[in-house]
């Protein structure tokens, strides 16, 4: 936000108005609901909602969809954030909230992607008239910005942030069944998956560390 890659647009079920909020006062509001629960490891929810390049969003639609959204998957009644992105080439907005109740039961989100988010994504294209995610064809590699490897300052937020981006759109729009299919498609954007070495925890695990494939150059001289 203070970059200005990203604006809250809407906060649910918080006692002020998004605006009127700072960054302490926002998540003091999740805080005093996730203390309710000591025994909860998961007490966070994040979801992108994504569109089409051809849609045309305002604020209020955007509001609305994240509004019917997180009533469908259960989250109506919980304190949430809504944020719209601009780091991609799509309009999506990101979700946060928490899992905690005002009672300190926990909401449970096992499956919840593949149940009732689902089911809500939808229930929402149909009622908001969104193009179906199923028709949207493979976005094309100028809608991922490529690592630029010139650029590149390691364990700074900026190249973690392209990164991730790359991963997440070459993820969510291309399909692939083995590691090296993954890795052809993420080597069109200076990005590679690594399993690790076998003895290693990453690889125990069934892990993949992500990485920048460096360029180098190679000098030749003519005698």
């Amino acid at each position: 936000m203070q970059q200005g890659k990203a604006e809250c647009i809407y906060a649910g079920n918080f006692l002020r108005e998004y605006g009127k909020m700072n960054f302490y006062q926002k998540f003091q509001g999740f805080e005093d609901r996730n203390v309710l629960n000591e025994r909860a490891t998961t007490k966070t929810l994040h979801v992108s909602l994504n569109f089409d390049t051809s849609e045309k969003m305002s604020n209020d639609k955007l509001k609305e969809i994240a509004s019917a959204y997180m009533d469908k998957i259960g989250f109506g009644e919980q304190p949430y954030l809504v944020y719209q992105h601009f780091d991609a080439g799509h309009p999506h907005v990101h979700v946060v909230s928490t899992t905690i109740r005002d009672d300190g039961t926990r909401i449970n989100t096992h499956n919840l992607g593949q149940n009732q988010s689902e089911k809500a994504r939808k229930e929402i294209e149909q009622l908001y008239k969104l193009v179906r995610a199923e028709n949207q064809k493979q976005i094309s590699k100028q809608q991922i910005k490529p690592v630029d490897v010139s650029k590149v300052v390691y364990r700074k937020s900026e190249t973690k942030r392209s990164i991730s981006n790359a991963v997440n759109a070459v993820v969510n729009n291309y399909k692939f069944t083995s590691l090296p299919e993954l890795n052809a498609a993420l080597r069109q954007f200076n990005v590679i998956a690594d399993r690790g070495n076998e003895d290693g925890r990453i690889y125990k695990h069934r892990g993949l560390v992500y990485r920048i494939l460096m360029q180098r150059k190679i000098k030749s001289a003519c005698r």
